[in-house]
């Protein structure tokens, strides 16, 4: 045999695998550097409770404190201006005076009352018991009515007075009625009274 015939021995090594450390350590540096930036962003977002010191929390009250009471000791604080009022104020309103009537319009006003006085006293007169009770009490009630009335400045005065005499010796007529006594003097009293009265305004 020739020698390129020859079998030639050769030495074949098997492939080296591929070292993966370098992937693993980059793995491993990204994983830290998301870790820290996860920490920091927790850090910035997550509010810290601060607890505030020992002087801190007694500095505000001592301030406050002092500002709270030097206050009222001090200068007086202005009173809030107060901005007129742009509301119209509604005028005061006085009720006009009455006007004082002329003798002759209460003349006629007052004379249909004096006149039934009249007459109820000459009925009672002739009465008794009840039905002179009746009388003497419509009689008051025109008493009342004759006190209502606005008399002229010039009697005015007199007229009022004279009223209130009659009306009390109404009142003593309608007990003595009541009492079932003697009711001439009363029955008088009454009648005088009430021409008083009259003669005020000329009837």
């Amino acid at each position: 045999m020739s020698d390129d015939q020859q079998t030639r021995a050769e030495w074949i090594f098997p492939e080296e695998p591929k070292s993966s450390k370098g992937r693993v350590w980059l793995i491993v540096g990204l994983v830290v550097a998301a870790l820290v930036i996860i920490g920091a962003v927790l850090f910035f977002v997550i509010p810290r409770d601060e607890t505030p010191g020992p002087d801190a929390s007694a500095t505000p009250s001592a301030s406050a404190s002092a500002s709270a009471t030097a206050t009222p000791s001090g200068t007086p604080s202005a009173a809030p201006f107060d901005a007129p009022s742009t509301e119209p104020s509604e005028p005061i309103t006085t009720p006009p005076p009455v006007p004082d009537p002329d003798m002759g319009t209460f003349v006629g006003q007052v004379q249909p009352w004096l006149d039934d006085a009249v007459t109820g006293l000459d009925m009672v007169s002739n009465m008794s018991g009840q039905e002179a009770a009746q009388v003497v009490d419509t009689l008051q009630g025109d008493a009342n009515r004759l006190s209502g009335v606005v008399a002229p400045s010039s009697i005015s005065s007199q007229w009022y007075d004279s009223v209130s005499k009659y009306s009390g010796a109404l009142g003593e007529l309608r007990s003595a009625i009541d009492g079932g006594g003697d009711t001439q003097a009363p029955l008088s009293a009454a009648s005088a009274a009430l021409q008083e009265v009259r003669a005020l305004v000329g009837l």
